[in-house]
């Protein structure tokens, strides 16, 4: 169906259940990761989690991911800091206060990241705004610039910049009444230009924005394509994820009065003035197993395609201005409400289970790694932080 509640993402964005005996096994030559485990993490993994479901109060979940993807826990995890969702760059992880109250501003906490993956509480900033809750946050490629969905009666795309020393946020902009979102954006290779999609009140939408040198964000005043519509019916699009150059993937599902269809898989390409051109038909475009889509994730190196949803996950190949193609099966059929990856070709996910899930490639395709699920009641949101960017960069 389409995106049409908001609101409910906010509570389903949770711990995923991805169960082994439903792995489907996939090419021998892809996703190679080491078999084996050492004392260098290859990413840091943190889960917020409602640690009291009576109050209210939520907690931060750590870990360190071995090459083989099995994970332990962070000294001093889980950390008793209430925030919901959360972001990464290589110093820094920042969360937002899950569930301010009607009239109570949303708070934005700065943790400084220790070598060992322990978090620190350095700083915090209150929004100007109240009556609603941001919903999400993220970073620009440059890991310097943060981003949160507001989410009330207009939506607005709040832009702060971060001292890098202090992990300070200093307000930057407010794209305000911005699409009918709750659907953050991705950022193509440029970092110039970022996009989603959403299918509010049944009216289609693809939008993007334009990130200014200081990070603001205004939006692009462009009028994407759609691929051609299948006979009485339209596509409703949900999100977008960008590959490292100046490629989209954007799931849409045929819609009529109603779903009419499973999801499917378009691709777009942006040009040096952030427009969009598709070659995608119904045909070309793949259609997921997972039912309606929650969240998808595009690898580090634009090969791969993680796609999760109501009634599971799967991978696919991802191939440019080409036609997106299915690499594996489904992977479990728990719903799957978040996904990301590391730089190891791990795939981390929740789902309202209460788990994290970890799969990664062996010689006979993918499978869970070892340990995999790790049990977190109650879990909210999930983020990555790969070992690489320890220095200055973003984490999406």
């Amino acid at each position: 169906m389409p995106r049409i509640n908001r609101t409910a993402l906010v509570t389903i964005l949770a711990a995923c259940a991805v169960a082994a005996s439903a792995q489907t096994a996939t090419s021998q030559t892809e996703m190679s990761v080491s078999a084996t485990v050492n004392s260098s993490p290859v990413a840091y993994v943190y889960v917020s989690n409602l640690a009291n479901v009576s109050t209210g109060v939520s907690q931060i979940n750590g870990y360190a991911a071995a090459p083989n993807g099995s994970l332990t826990p962070i000294p001093g995890s889980p950390f008793p800091d209430n925030v919901g969702p959360i972001a990464v760059n290589g110093k820094w992880l920042f969360g937002a206060n899950p569930y301010p109250g009607p009239q109570a501003p949303s708070v934005i906490q700065s943790f400084a990241i220790a070598p060992n993956g322990a978090l620190t509480f350095r700083d915090s900033i209150t929004t100007a705004l109240s009556g609603g809750s941001i919903v999400s946050i993220y970073l620009d490629h440059t890991g310097s610039s943060l981003y949160g969905d507001y989410y009330t009666t207009n939506n607005d795309y709040l832009g702060y910049s971060i001292d890098q020393s202090t992990g300070q946020l200093t307000y930057v902009s407010d794209l305000a009444d911005g699409p009918p979102h709750n659907s953050p954006v991705s950022f193509i290779g440029n970092n110039q230009f970022a996009y989603s999609s959403s299918c509010y009140g049944t009216i289609p939408g693809i939008y993007g924005v334009q990130r200014a040198s200081d990070g603001a964000l205004t939006n692009l005043n462009i009028n994407p394509p759609f691929p051609p519509y299948p006979p009485m019916s339209y596509f409703c699009p949900w999100l977008a994820a960008a590959d490292p150059t100046n490629h989209l993937a954007i799931a849409m599902q045929p819609y009529n009065n109603g779903p009419v269809g499973p999801y499917q898989l378009a691709t777009y390409t942006v040009d040096s003035f952030g427009n969009l051109t598709t070659a995608s038909t119904p045909a070309t475009m793949p259609k997921v197993l997972v039912g309606d889509v929650i969240d998808y994730k595009m690898s580090p190196d634009g090969k791969y395609l993680a796609v999760g949803g109501y009634t599971g996950l799967q991978i696919f190949h991802f191939n440019g201005a080409n036609p997106i193609t299915p690499f594996t099966g489904l992977l479990t059929t728990n719903q799957v409400n978040q996904v990301f990856w590391d730089n190891a070709n791990h795939l981390y996910a929740i789902s309202p289970a209460g788990k994290l899930y970890v799969f990664g490639g062996t010689a006979s395709g993918v499978a869970q790694a070892p340990g995999s699920p790790y049990s977190i009641p109650n879990a909210q949101y999930l983020i990555v932080l790969p070992k690489t960017q320890l220095t200055m960069t973003g984490a999406h």
